[in-house]
């Protein structure tokens, strides 16, 4: 019969233990869904590449974020590009209603758009270049045409972009992006490591912790059972 308490009086601890185990492994997965959730639908203004290489294809990068999100708003974008030798733009690209259309006859079918689809509210106004020549190093300019609808009025905003491409023959790294990929592979073992040792730190607080309630436990029972054993003896001899 003391057995079976003891065991019972045991059982509950190590199941509670376990339980925090869990939940502290889980927590930190938990916290990193949730933030890759919350930026799923985020806008990030990200500066365009500035070397082309050449016979192949270039993204040019124009992003516009909204500031306000909860305006209705929309958009056109139009492009225009300065040959390294010319001294005023020409008007390349327009984006308007979902329909896109090539101006500047040396880019006929040599580009694309690759900015945001399906929308007329444009934050993304990238284009795309097919076989990029050494004729299309220059500077570009990326204007948006944004169009905030309010309850009772309009307001116009008209952002821009202006970027500078190289074409070179092959593709060349700078020191800055070599030490930048370095550093970004260092964080993430770092990162590694360090969730590492917070578990087995957490792990073995947890497992002390099970351990002194497991000894309480059966110092608690032990008690109780010498104190029932002290009545039975003292009811023996009082008989």
């Amino acid at each position: 019969m003391p057995l079976r308490t003891t065991t019972s009086l045991l059982s509950p601890v190590r199941m509670s233990t376990v339980q925090e185990l869990l939940l502290l492994l889980l927590l930190p997965l938990t916290l990193l869904a949730l933030q890759a959730s919350l930026c799923l639908g985020a806008c990030v203004e990200v500066d365009s590449d500035t070397e082309a290489v050449a016979n192949q294809g270039f993204k040019l990068g124009c992003i516009s974020c909204k500031m306000r999100g909860e305006v209705d708003a929309t958009a056109s974008v139009n492009w225009y590009f300065k040959a390294s030798d010319e001294t005023e733009f020409t008007h390349l690209y327009n984006y308007e209603d979902e329909v896109g259309d090539i101006i500047d006859p040396r880019f006929y079918e040599r580009l694309d758009w690759n900015g945001s689809k399906h929308t007329k509210d444009l934050q993304d106004g990238s284009i795309y270049i097919l076989n990029v020549t050494f004729n299309d190093t220059g500077t570009y300019h990326c204007i948006f045409n944004r169009v905030f609808v309010y309850p009772n009025y309009e307001y116009q905003t008209t952002p821009n972009k202006t970027i500078f491409i190289n074409v070179v023959p092959r593709l060349t790294r700078g020191i800055a992006s070599i030490l930048s990929e370095v550093m970004m592979y260092v964080s993430i073992i770092g990162l590694q490591f360090w969730l590492l040792v917070e578990m087995i730190y957490c792990y073995r607080k947890i497992s002390a912790a099970g351990e002194e309630a497991l000894r309480e436990s059966a110092a608690e029972y032990l008690a109780i059972a010498s104190e029932s054993k002290d009545n039975c003896a003292s009811v023996q001899v009082g008989e």
